[in-house]
């Protein structure tokens, strides 16, 4: 098991600047050597400053937005409109930014359908192309994505999309799996601040003792790139 590469910030600007510049830097890589790029965004309260950073001009231009597709790591099963929706923190903060001249290609995940149903057309839309880069969060509990401590999806090796359920509302999830995360080219974290710091010293000793059972630890991409973006805050523990 690869130990992470780790890149800490001493303030969230500089966090925020860093992981905006290195995902726009990943998706020019990947329209280089592919003619396009399938990404997949994280949702949660630490990517939005993130992507507000990336829709600015000096960022936005470095790529043709044209030849990228979003997809979505993870969705709450409300309306697309909804408060909690990642749909709707992309496109508020990412995607609606860019304008109609950058309009990159949306996959939205139905979460306004039932969890199965919509990962079943999830995973189509999604088809068998590995994602060239995967951008996660990390929750106090240690999960990423929708996939949760202790849960059956864990452990699912064949689905690309599986269906989830959080213990805090909204209750019912879709999320990929494991398999579609590590299967990625390219695999970023994104956690900040000093409540996440335990759990962050928690996922990297599962991870050096080879024994991960954290769904954050479990992320150890097959042959993509894997690191770890950390506030100085979140990383005070290791």
């Amino acid at each position: 098991m690869r130990a992470p590469h780790v890149r800490r910030f001493a303030g969230r600007s500089a966090f925020v600047e860093a992981a905006a510049s290195d995902a726009v830097d990943l998706m020019a890589t990947a329209i280089a050597a592919r003619g396009t790029c399938r990404v997949a965004l994280g949702g949660g309260s630490t990517p939005r400053p993130v992507y507000e950073r990336m829709a600015q001009a000096d960022l936005a231009e470095r790529i043709d937005w044209k030849r990228v597709h979003i997809f979505f790591g993870d969705e709450r099963c409300v309306p697309p409109n909804h408060e909690s929706s990642n749909y709707r923190l992309a496109d508020e903060s990412l995607v609606a930014r860019l304008g109609s001249e950058r309009a990159p290609h949306v996959h939205r995940i139905a979460g306004e359908d039932p969890a199965a149903k919509a990962a079943r057309a999830y995973a189509a839309e999604l088809g068998e192309v590995p994602l060239d880069v995967v951008l996660l969060g990390m929750g106090g509990d240690g999960h990423t994505a929708s996939l949760f401590p202790g849960q059956p999806e864990l452990a699912e090796r064949n689905a690309r999309v599986v269906a989830t359920r959080s213990p805090a509302p909204p209750f019912e999830r879709v999320s990929l799996s494991l398999r579609t995360i590590n299967e990625a080219r390219a695999v970023r974290f994104w956690v900040t601040g000093e409540d996440k710091a335990a759990r962050v010293a928690e996922v990297f000793r599962q991870i050096e003792c080879g024994a991960p059972s954290l769904p954050a630890a479990q992320v150890q991409p097959s042959s993509g790139e894997l690191a770890w973006l950390l506030d100085e805050a979140a990383a005070q523990g290791l």
